[in-house]
């Protein structure tokens, strides 16, 4: 069996996969392209969803200490002006003095990667965040921005949060949301787009009296960041942990810490963790006028809320997932590609197939448990081809169980359920599917009845 990083063409393979069975396509591509523009397709579509599904339950629902918000993509330019993105969000920007292309000042090696020249123009600082108009005028007055992080709506909106929640300290708030960013060198697949999706939480705290009071609540989201990697599934032999040097901390960071992941293109960053202290409410106070502290009401001491910030992003743990569950088994015709998935993040958690699509007795069956099934799971109706192909077609979307309904079957009302990973066949009872699969899922074996 074959890992993705265990193959000489990893990424190749990923967005192959990724073409053919409907997890992502590139953008505009009737029309030729848009450079580093994707869609996520049907099954890719349901992946995305699942993960943030996930992480919403695991770190909104699940927890007291946490509400999430879903706040507009754009703000008030002052917004950006306070948070200091308009100031010092940018990376420095050089041209190729031969063919013209701009790069990346830090990520260029001694040469252009276009035409291997070598000589550059002197490095320009270009700000990353996409600007917009409102208005139908195009003019300094009516400009804006696309966020670029999901960050500044959580501390701008803290005190309506506040007021309504009426959450006590130490208390978070969440947000899944799109963030845009005008990246120089955008790349590797899905890794780095312009267009991107993030699950993001700020997480206040009193304002800490020592370090070590800051540090507690920073080791604690460490560790749900571990616990979220866990649950996905990956491979935390291929996480690793990166603090960031003081020297290249963000400007509103005391300490960051990175979670890399191994992907075939690299070690890269997959997740972040930092302390902002009160930077944020505190530079949105002194710009607005509005009162963001917080009034302790036992002591009733007031001050600005110091911050924790776990930060996912949304495609990068697409990727990873997608990576981290790739296998191969097998050689030529006898090559078997399967996606490893998680049941909970599987795109469907079954497959449903009449043994033979022209017997008219074994369709019927078939859609019968198909559309009984489908009221509590997402399951895929397949009758193409043999029942060979279709079990190889369910293994490259990462479906857990094919389920095939046979002559038996008009006979003993069971059916035989295949299983993704091993391949092995049983027989189960078609009145005791949904309870497998339940089961499968983590869920309780049956619904709880009232007495």
């Amino acid at each position: 069996m074959k890992k993705i990083n265990e193959t000489s063409n990893g990424m190749e393979l990923i967005v192959s996969l990724a073409k053919r069975r409907g997890f992502v396509f590139p953008g505009s591509e009737i029309y030729g392209g848009m450079a580093n523009s994707w869609d996520y397709g049907p099954v890719g579509a349901e992946l995305k969803k699942n993960i943030k599904d996930l992480w919403w339950k695991k770190f909104v629902q699940q927890r007291d200490d946490m509400v999430g918000i879903d706040a507009a993509l754009i703000m008030n330019p002052k917004v950006w002006k306070a948070s200091g993105h308009v100031d010092t969000f940018s990376d420095p920007l050089v041209e190729c003095k031969k063919c013209h292309g701009r790069f990346r000042a830090d990520q260029l090696e001694g040469k252009c990667p276009n035409c291997g020249g070598k000589e550059f123009g002197e490095a320009k600082q270009f700000n990353l965040m996409l600007k917009t108009f409102i208005g139908p005028a195009e003019e300094e007055a009516n400009l804006a921005y696309f966020r670029p992080e999901t960050a500044q709506a959580m501390f701008v909106d803290f005190k309506n949060v506040l007021m309504t929640s009426r959450k006590k300290l130490p208390f978070g708030i969440a947000q899944v949301g799109k963030a845009f960013r005008n990246e120089i060198t955008p790349g590797n697949f899905i890794f780095r787009t312009r267009e991107f999706e993030q699950m993001e939480i700020e997480y206040f705290i009193a304002t800490p009296k020592n370090d070590s009071e800051w540090q507690e609540v920073f080791e604690h989201w460490k560790n749900e960041m571990i616990s979220w990697m866990k649950e996905i599934g990956l491979d935390m032999d291929k996480v690793h942990e990166y603090e960031v040097p003081t020297g290249d901390l963000a400007h509103y960071s005391k300490r960051t810490i990175d979670f890399e992941y191994e992907f075939p293109f690299g070690t890269k960053e997959l997740y972040g963790l930092a302390y902002r202290t009160d930077f944020d409410l505190k530079n949105h106070m002194e710009a607005s006028g509005e009162d963001l502290n917080y009034q302790d009401p036992e002591t009733n001491e007031k001050f600005i809320p110091h911050v924790i910030e776990p930060t996912w992003g949304v495609d990068r743990s697409f990727l990873a997932v997608l990576c981290n569950a790739y296998n191969e088994e097998g050689e030529g015709d006898k090559k078997r590609v399967y996606l490893k998935l998680p049941f909970k993040l599987a795109p469907y958690k079954a497959a449903v197939f009449p043994l033979l699509k022209n017997k008219p007795e074994l369709v019927s069956k078939a859609r019968e448990i198909y559309l009984e099934l489908k009221k509590d799971f997402m399951v895929a109706w397949d009758d193409r081809g043999n029942v060979g192909k279709r079990y190889y077609s369910q293994d490259e979307i990462g479906t857990p169980y094919c389920i095939t309904v046979d002559f038996d079957t008009l006979e003993d009302d069971a059916v035989t359920v295949r299983d993704r990973d091993t391949a092995k066949q049983e027989r189960i009872k078609i009145s005791e599917l949904g309870e497998f699969l339940r089961k499968a899922q983590g869920q309780p074996a049956s619904p709880i009845s009232g007495g």
